[in-house]
Parts: structure tokens; C-alpha cells; sequence
């Protein structure tokens, strides 16, 4: 029972007094009604509203589905897009680090649900970065389900806001990716990272910071772009270019380029027996790469354990099946190229170049070799 106020009080508090507005979020709420049916999908019909989403895998087509779920954030990538107003692809970065995780264990991304928390509801801010994140969804043939908008007063700072997505695939039982078939002389086929995509942004907003950057102004590598572009660049989502491959069977493990680079993500998915051997002079490093490295003096060990060094994923692959792969990928839009191969021994990952030789153990831990 509410019981009744007292009319001889001098304030009546209202949720909206302590820094909350129900009507800021139920506005949010109408006005993203339209991204979110724009991912629709069979399996959702991704209506808002409800106390929980639905999903018919049945409908998405599956007969012993294995359901595969991810969770991940943007990190402090976000800290540069709310000091630039960049707003409108943060969204995008949110959905690729969670789909891009299930795409590698053979999973087709089924349905997203995020999670905005601010202190103070801008609904033009939180409906760009919701436009973001349907954008990522219809780019990996996902639903956006539902979500949580939070207002939180007191938590963060004036116009600061923080994001968390999850995501749900599946795959038939019996054909997801687990590394397995892998073994000495497969080939390892790097795809092209898009930029710094979503990891070692406190590294790079250090430097911003220390070498006095002028973001706002084109970069000394690109002319044609402002620095804060080509550093705010969404992460690639690989998920339709690769499914494709994946279901075929030309694939035989999948990583995805995250925390860790190259040295630590590879022996993720690699079986006891096997070595992974990186080639680092077999690309060009992007310009943006270099002039991170540069400007940092960065060692070429802690780039390949930090930023993905232009590869957004590696793929394992049978050498009797190399070209096929390169090919579809190449007529998919992606830029694809041999990075190395795997040998026998440890589990780990070593990576070779003109610069020296860089090892990481199955447990971890980083040898520097040359």
C-alpha cells in the first residue's frame, strides 16, 4: 500500500528531484523502437517492451542447436568518442567484440542485449549510440532483442556513460569449431583488422596524452583523415564472410585478434601438439600501426602482445584448401593473407620478423628470443 503524503512537508521528492527521469527513459525507449526492428531476424521479432526477449532457434532453422554465448564491452575506446562526440559507431564495436567471439567457435550469432549506463540520460547521445549497435546487429544477422538503459546520478561523471553487450549463437551439434583437426603444416590465413578496433586504448589515449596529439587534426600518416577518425574506426565484423567458409568445412580453427595481439590469441584454439609460427614480415604493417609504434618507441614483442598489428582474426587451414579460402574471401570484401603455419611442438604462438623473434607459451607467458 503507498500510503499518503503529508501536505504540511515543505518538499515532496520525486524520483526526477534525485536525478532519475522514468520519462527521459521511456522517450529513449520509443524513439529506438525502429533500429531495433531493423534487425529482425527468423527466430525474433525483436518488439521492446517486455520483461525478457524471445528467440525460436527452431525458426532460425537449427534441429540440436548448441547455444554459445559472449559478453564484452568497448573499454576505454568510449572515453575518446564521449571527449570527440563520436558517438554513432562505439555501437558497432560492442556487437563486433562479442559476435567476432562467437563466429571463431562456429557459432552464427543469434540475438544481442545491451546494457547503456550513464548518469544522466542524453537521449541523443544513448539513441546514436543504440543506432550503433543495430548497425553492428544487421551487419552480423543478429536480432537486438532488448537491453537496460540506467541512469545512475553520482556513478559517472557529467556526460561519461559506459556500455556491455551480450551476446547468443548457436551451432549445429557435432560442427563447431574446436581446434582439433588442427595440426603441423596447416597454413594460418590473417584477415585485415579494420584499425586498433576495441583493445589497447588506454595505451593509446596515454600517448595522445604524453606526446601532445592534436586529434581534431588530420593525422601525419592520412591526410585525408582527422586523427580521432582513424583511431575511433569500428572494429570489423567478420561474421558473414566467415560463416560461409565455417559451414563448409574449409576452416579448421578460428581466433579472434583481441587482448593479448597475436602472441596470446592463437594458442587459444590450437590443440597440445601444436605451434603456431607467425610470419610477421608476410604484411605490411597499416600506417597507423607504425606511427603508434613509432610514437611510443614501442618493442615490436609488446605490439604483437597489445594491438592486432592489422590481423583481425587468423584462421587455420588445411594447405589443400588455401586458395579456395582466399578467395572466398577476397570475393566476400575482405583483404586476406598467409601469415605462417603451424609446427610441431608446444602449444604457443611465435612470431618472427625482420625486427626479432617473439614467443608465448600455452600459459601466457611472453619470451622475447632475438
Amino acid at each position: 500500500m503507498i500510503m499518503s503524503t503529508n501536505n504540511s512537508s515543505p518538499t515532496s521528492y520525486t524520483y526526477e528531484s534525485a536525478g532519475v527521469s522514468i520519462d527521459a527513459g521511456n522517450a529513449l525507449v520509443k524513439a529506438i523502437g525502429p533500429l531495433v526492428k531493423a534487425t529482425r531476424r527468423p527466430g525474433a521479432d525483436a518488439e521492446l517492451g517486455g520483461f525478457g526477449g524471445f528467440f525460436d532457434p527452431k525458426a532460425a532453422g537449427y534441429s540440436d542447436p548448441l547455444l554459445v554465448a559472449a559478453n564484452d564491452g568497448v573499454g576505454t575506446k568510449l572515453k575518446l568518442a564521449i571527449d570527440f562526440d563520436r558517438h554513432d559507431t562505439v555501437g558497432i564495436d560492442l556487437v563486433a567484440m562479442c559476435v567476432n567471439d562467437l563466429i571463431v567457435q562456429g557459432a552464427e550469432p543469434l540475438f544481442f542485449l545491451d546494457y547503456f549506463a550513464t548518469g544522466k540520460l542524453e537521449n541523443g547521445v544513448a539513441e546514436r549510440v543504440i543506432a550503433g549497435i543495430a548497425d553492428g546487429c544487421k551487419q552480423a544477422g543478429c536480432a537486438l532483442i532488448g537491453g537496460e538503459t540506467a541512469e545512475m546520478p553520482g556513478m559517472y561523471g557529467a556526460g561519461d556513460y559506459d556500455l556491455a553487450g551480450f551476446c547468443v549463437g548457436a551451432v549445429e551439434r557435432g560442427e563447431q569449431l574446436t581446434g582439433d583437426q588442427v595440426k603441423p603444416g596447416h597454413v594460418l590465413i590473417g584477415v585485415a583488422s579494420s584499425g586498433v578496433h576495441s583493445n589497447g586504448y588506454s595505451l593509446v589515449r596515454r600517448l595522445a596524452a604524453d606526446k601532445g596529439w592534436k586529434l581534431d587534426r588530420p593525422a601525419i600518416f592520412d591526410q585525408d583523415r582527422l586523427l580521432i577518425d582513424a583511431l575511433i574506426e569500428p572494429t570489423r565484423i567478420y561474421v558473414k564472410s566467415l560463416l560461409p567458409l565455417i559451414r563448409s568445412g574449409a576452416i579448421d580453427a578460428l581466433a579472434h585478434i583481441t587482448g593479448g595481439g597475436l602472441l596470446e590469441n592463437i594458442p587459444r584454439v590450437l590443440p597440445n601438439g601444436a605451434h603456431a609460427v607467425i610470419n610477421a614480415d608476410a604484411w605490411e604493417q597499416p600506417r597507423l600501426m607504425a606511427f603508434l609504434q613509432a610514437q611510443g618507441n614501442i618493442e615490436p614483442g609488446e605490439m604483437a602482445r597489445t594491438f592486432n598489428c592489422g590481423v583481425g582474426m587468423v584462421l587455420a587451414v588445411d594447405p589443400s584448401r588455401v586458395d579456395e579460402v582466399l578467395q572466398e574471401l577476397s570475393q566476400a570484401g575482405e583483404t586476406a593473407f598467409t601469415v605462417g603455419s603451424i609446427t610441431e611442438g608446444a602449444k604457443g604462438c611465435t612470431v618472427r620478423g625482420s625486427a626479432g623473434t617473439w614467443s608465448a607459451k600455452a600459459d601466457w607467458e611472453a619470451t622475447h628470443n632475438g
